[in-house]
């Protein structure tokens, strides 16, 4: 648009000390668009609550305390990727100031700390899903890495010609992309889900899909789009009567709500670190032992062998069968540092306030005119995680999220979300998205929807 002059990007840190939680929406509750003329208009809520999760949290969290382009920074972004807590920081800090050593592979002191430290951050993941055995958590560089992991080794191990793979249209694309890549070598077939009038996943589809024919079934326990939830428990028994198993992407869901693989009973499950308050770079695959000791190595090198001859080689058990090659021993460290902070918080508390938090979200983004939303209403029975996708009637995505955040320093994420055959399905190309933690606030969403009003009467002041 011409005339449109935008703000470069400008960063003031603010001490954590220094910010009062009133003083620092105050400016937002007496915001006025008399510069532009509207209809639009939001409503902010005032009353005097009791201090929330949220407000609480956010002192562990320095980078939340700073301003962007002018304005306090509003971060709605943690589907994409969560903030780090103080004592992740310095977990990893740490390791590389007092301990850095390579682990497994040295009889030293450094190299016994980093050993221990590292194996200890494994048993903390597998308490933190409640995995029997904390040989059944391997480490990956991420959750995308930890799918690849069981789709090249399991998959091409296991998939023939006329076997099927169950997924969803609401995949994440490193939950569709190997399996096609397999699908293609072995001559599997996948079938896909499609949603339902409530934009879920059709369960009953489903259930009536899997047959004799099923192999695996692939799917999310929480959409990155929708919000919505699938039943796990029900999947797995649907799927272990046919003999298939399951594959779950608990990326949304690990960092959100409890997640105990024992009940769930899910054969394999993946997560990223980088999600859960946890550093970027390391992720996990939870298998049950029986199948990952079944399962051939994905790469070849140091660590996961038992020995090597020049004419072949022996392997090491699981998990070290499938790390090969120096870990990312102070990533996982912090991983383990990560699961003890949200442990201490409390995962039934983190979900609680993350639903509340969800419904008001819905709540006051529904009520701006001309914004859809995508997945089901929350109601008493459906529970959406803390996030809504979006369009607003007229402008895109990308429009609107530049727009908020060097105007008003709101950071939404806008785009396909990795999810690019669940937008065509919907008929968009993009959407916007507002993703909150336990770390955001009522404050912060107000914030938000005050800023959306101000970026919608904007731009259709140029119409």
């Amino acid at each position: 648009m011409e005339g449109v002059a935008m703000k470069l990007p400008s960063f003031k840190s603010l001490a954590p000390t220094a910010i009062s939680v009133a003083s620092t929406f105050s400016k937002r509750r007496t915001f006025s668009f008399s510069r532009r003329s509207s209809s639009l208009s939001a409503t902010i809520t005032t009353d005097s609550e009791p201090v929330s999760l949220g407000h609480r949290a956010r002192k562990d969290f320095r980078i939340l305390h700073q301003e962007v382009n002018g304005s306090k920074l509003v971060y709605l972004d943690s589907a994409a990727t969560s903030q780090k807590p103080a004592a992740v920081l310095e977990a990893l800090q740490n390791y590389y100031e007092f301990y850095n050593s390579n682990v497994h592979r040295g009889i030293h002191y450094l190299s016994a700390k980093a050993t221990d430290e590292f194996e200890l951050a494994r048993k903390k993941v597998a308490r933190f899903i409640n995995a029997s055995d904390s040989r059944e958590i391997v480490f990956t560089r991420n959750a995308t890495e930890a799918i690849n992991l069981v789709a090249y080794s399991w998959g091409l191990s296991n998939l023939k010609p006329g076997d099927e793979v169950i997924l969803t249209v609401a995949e994440h694309h490193s939950c569709i992309v190997p399996w096609q890549i397999v699908s293609q070598k072995t001559g599997a077939v996948l079938k896909f889900v499609t949603l339902n009038e409530d934009e879920t996943p059709d369960i009953d589809m489903l259930r009536e899909m899997i047959s004799e024919k099923t192999k695996l079934v692939a799917v999310h326990h929480v959409s990155n789009v929708l919000a919505s939830s699938l039943p796990i428990e029900e999947i797995v028994v649907w799927a272990h009567d046919v003999g298939a198993k399951v594959l779950v992407d608990a990326c949304q869901s690990v960092p959100h709500m409890v997640v105990d693989v024992q009940k769930l009973n899910a054969d394999f499950l993946v997560a990223s670190s980088h999600k859960m308050c946890g550093p970027t770079g390391i992720g996990f695959l939870y298998g049950k032992s029986d199948l990952l000791l079944a399962m051939p190595p994905f790469l070849g090198g140091g660590e996961m062998i038992s020995d090597v001859f020049l004419d072949h080689s022996t392997y090491a058990e699981p998990p070290s069968r499938f790390e090969a090659g120096t870990p990312a021993i102070g990533e996982a460290i912090a991983l383990g540092a990560a699961c003890d902070y949200l442990s201490e918080i409390g995962m039934p508390k983190i979900h609680e306030y993350e639903v509340e938090l969800a419904n008001y979200l819905y709540e006051k983004l529904s009520s701006v005119p001309d914004v859809r939303i995508y997945g089901p209403r929350p109601s008493e029975s459906v529970r959406r995680a803390a996030l809504c996708s979006f369009n607003v009637e007229g402008l895109h995505p990308t429009d609107l999220a530049t727009f908020l955040d060097q105007q008003h320093g709101v950071a939404i994420r806008s785009g396909h979300h990795c999810a690019q055959p669940l937008h065509r399905y919907l008929g968009v190309n993009a959407s916007a998205r507002a993703s909150l933690y336990f770390y955001n606030t009522k404050d912060d969403v107000d914030s938000f929807i005050v800023a959306l009003a101000d970026t919608v009467s904007f731009f259709n002041s140029f119409k």
